[in-house]
């Protein structure tokens, strides 16, 4: 639905704003991989069951869509480590070059009752050993930041190991692997427990389980800690002593299944969200909707509103233009209008049911001297502002994620 791709959006450029930071590239892989790739990563033994096989219809008598073919030729990716694992591969690194950070955001597909298709921030890290600890402390860092702004009062730490059966490698990499995360854990300094068994079957993982509103519990960030497909795509990098050495993989996502974190937020923050990814962010209502330049002012408004001059500061005019490049829907403010021919206290009480932010009047008074009467949700009325402070107040609430 369009208001919940809208916050969507908000959280997508959180993240990816917070690639630059933590220094990931944003890549893009194709959906469907051949089988033979599948089965050098090891899902095609081990993941088969919840993944969508493909079979090119060129070579079937009668076209059968269903996801369990009997000779498929591809699959659908639940993941994306093995075309992140390809991309690595494409040329020779230095050890200088590590660590390497690869961010994606393209739709996974799993067999499962929860859901067949859903996005998620996935991002996959190439280092040596001696980067490991820094790199988990880093993922950790990053979700706590994220987490922070949404308000999660508090969340718990999982390591998954090694699951009994269906895994990849050998016990002794597995331990050292299992070392690994302990120790950047107790290093982290947040309580946690093991969760025997439960990891994924290439190695080892930290989960992140947060409560909603009902306090239910919701596995959504992940840190994953990997020996395995390095091993099986031959991975190599050029160490300072001229030999080739084997990268440690690092698999995390701090949101999981973008879809699944947007049903936490909604019950977390109860349909009130803070003005940074409301999708209903300000509705402007005019009083004396008859009056045709009152309308013109308001559409104006709106307008201005919605698409920000490329100098965000520029005062509001009757000549103002907005900007014809805006680099991301942060730039951007979700502004309705309500021409209803009903009662200021009607629209008012309106916006309020809506969970509009900001409710914004204006009428001749305001209008002549280009100001906006500003009502917050909860009803507080901060008074009489000026188009350009109201725009400035909300590139400051969406640039602090209040």
């Amino acid at each position: 639905m369009p208001h919940g791709h809208r916050i969507i959006n908000r959280l997508v450029d959180m993240i990816q704003l917070r690639y630059l930071k933590y220094g990931f590239d944003h890549v893009s892989t194709p959906l469907i991989f051949k089988k033979e790739l599948w089965e050098k990563s090891g899902h095609w033994k081990n993941y088969k069951e919840d993944m969508f096989a493909v079979t090119d219809a060129a070579a079937l008598k009668n076209c059968n869509y269903s996801h369990n073919h009997k000779d498929p030729d591809s699959g659908l990716k639940p993941m994306n480590c093995p075309g992140h694992c390809l991309m690595f591969a494409s040329q020779l690194h230095s050890y200088k070059d590590l660590p390497i950070r690869y961010a994606e955001f393209s739709p996974l597909h799993r067999n499962e009752a929860s859901a067949r298709q859903f996005h998620q921030d996935d991002g996959h890290i190439f280092c040596t050993l001696d980067q490991v600890q820094n790199e988990i402390l880093s993922s950790f860092k990053f979700v706590h930041e994220v987490y922070t702004i949404f308000g999660f009062p508090k969340y718990e730490l999982n390591l998954s190991t090694r699951p009994k059966e269906n895994y990849i490698g050998n016990i002794d990499e597995w331990d050292k692997a299992e070392a690994a995360l302990c120790k950047a854990l107790d290093d982290n300094g947040h309580p946690w427990k093991i969760n025997e068994g439960d990891g994924a079957f290439y190695g080892p993982q930290i989960d992140v389980h947060v409560q909603d509103a009902l306090g239910r519990n919701h596995q959504t960030a992940t840190v994953q800690l990997d020996f395995q497909l390095p091993l099986r795509f031959s991975l190599k990098y050029l160490e300072e002593s001229g030999r080739h050495g084997m990268p440690v993989m690092i698999h995390r996502a701090v949101l999981g299944s973008i879809e699944r974190m947007l049903a936490v937020l909604t019950e977390h923050w109860a349909r009130k969200w803070p003005f940074w990814c409301n999708p209903r962010q300000a509705i402007v209502t005019p009083i004396g909707a008859s009056n045709p330049e009152i309308i013109s002012y308001v559409q104006k408004v709106a307008k201005y509103l919605k698409s920000p001059l490329s100098n965000p500061i520029a005062a509001f005019s009757e000549n103002a233009e907005t900007s014809a490049y805006l680099p991301s829907t942060a730039d951007r403010f979700y502004v309705d209008l309500d021409l209803s021919t009903q009662s200021l206290n009607r629209s008012i009480r309106a916006s309020q049911l809506n969970r509009y932010s900001f409710s914004l009047v204006a009428d001749e008074k305001e209008m002549s001297t280009n100001t906006l009467s500003v009502r917050q949700r909860d009803g507080k009325q901060l008074g009489s502002m000026s188009v350009s402070e109201v725009a400035n107040m909300f590139i400051n609430m969406q640039k602090n994620y209040q």
